[in-house]
């Protein structure tokens, strides 16, 4: 099977603390709403401490126009893709030795948070030295769930081309979308929570020369993927395009939605490999938000220790879509694993939709 041999993350230069923006919000919507000291509860109640993004708090305080937005999403989104590249195939955590781009045969980018046509993979290759003949294979729109939905994709890849080593690129600017005059609930709750990210995972057939390059004697192989859609639900979740840029759809009921609808999901996946959710000693959870992650435990019924480090990714960094879950499986692929060991990575985006991909740990021969 396909295995992840590298991960690597990449963290935008602005940090802010989460009491900062909290004033920053009730400054700027406490004019529109009677009940703002309930509804800044939000931030310290999403136990989020601090977020990262591609631009200082100033730049916040004024209004942009989608092409101001759209320029740095083009520019930053190169550049953060670029290091999150080099990151990850320089890994000494997870390599022996560097990986050259010229022994990429496909880059997946995925982002959800500006537009860019030729798309950002094409203008990452002017940086880095990849072959001119190297695949793109952009994935737009997913949201949240467009990292797990990447690693799909280059599992689907791997097992149809095994000699092949695909780069899954995933770049969110989701600071850049921020609207000062949307006065709605959702876009206060979305200032909560929502930061920019990047991130890179290197993906390998069982063919691949790249796989001896590994340092650890057992890797994640993916053993299966899946991805559902819910009917006529595209209000759940996701953007209205407006003349002033992208605005967040983002609905109260994502929680209890989760709760109804994702457990039978995911029992019915797993049964089909023949296991268990208990069988799992990893769980690679997206942390969309302190409810979301609630509500996996209550609708899964597993041990709330799985999902520490997806607590601690949303505490350090917030929901930064989707390079967020590859945040995740960085951490969980630097942990002690035993051969034979099983784990979940399960992501929820705009459609409204999930997806599932199952690992196993093994020694690679």
């Amino acid at each position: 099977m396909p295995s992840i041999i590298s991960v690597s993350s990449y963290i935008p230069p602005h940090s802010i603390d989460q009491t900062v923006t909290t004033e920053f919000a009730r400054e700027l919507f406490q004019e529109n709403f009677h009940d703002i000291e309930r509804l800044l509860q939000a931030f310290p109640n999403g136990e989020i401490e601090q977020r990262n993004f591609a631009v200082p708090l100033e730049w916040f305080k004024n209004e942009h126009s989608l092409q101001e937005r759209n320029d740095l999403y083009i520019d930053m989104a190169t550049a953060f893709g670029a290091e999150s590249i080099k990151a990850c195939l320089q890994n000494p955590i997870f390599l022996k030795e560097t990986v050259d781009t010229s022994v990429i045969d496909t880059i997946i980018f995925v982002s959800s948070s500006g537009m860019s046509t030729p798309s950002i993979d094409a203008r990452i290759m002017n940086v880095l030295p990849f072959s001119p003949h190297t695949k793109r294979i952009p994935l737009w729109g997913l949201g949240c769930a467009g990292g797990a939905a990447g690693i799909s994709r280059a599992f689907e890849y791997c097992k149809a081309f095994p000699k092949a080593n695909v780069l899954v690129v995933c770049v969110e600017l989701c600071g850049l979308t921020f609207q000062r005059n949307d006065r709605t609930k959702s876009n206060l709750i979305g200032t909560s929570l929502f930061a920019d990210g990047a991130a890179c995972a290197l993906v390998c057939g069982d063919e691949s020369n790249i796989v001896k390059n590994r340092s650890y004697p057992i890797t994640p192989q993916i053993v299966a993927s899946q991805s559902t859609l819910m009917a006529d639900s595209e209000d759940v979740m996701g953007w209205q395009v407006k003349d002033s840029g992208l605005h967040v759809v983002f609905s109260r009921d994502i929680p209890n939605i989760i709760k109804k609808w994702l457990g039978p999901i995911v029992d019915a996946f797993l049964d089909e490999q023949q296991l268990s959710i208990g069988q799992l000693s990893s769980f690679i959870a997206h942390p969309g938000g302190k409810k979301v992650l609630e509500a996996y435990i209550a609708t899964l019924e597993i041990n709330e220790g799985l999902l520490d480090i997806s607590k601690n990714i949303l505490r350090r960094h917030g929901n930064m879509s989707s390079p967020t879950i590859l945040y995740v499986l960085e951490h969980v692929m630097a942990e002690e694993h035993q051969d034979g060991d099983y784990g979940l990575m399960a992501a929820l985006g705009p459609g409204f939709c999930s997806e599932l991909v199952l690992l196993q740990w093994k020694g690679v021969h």
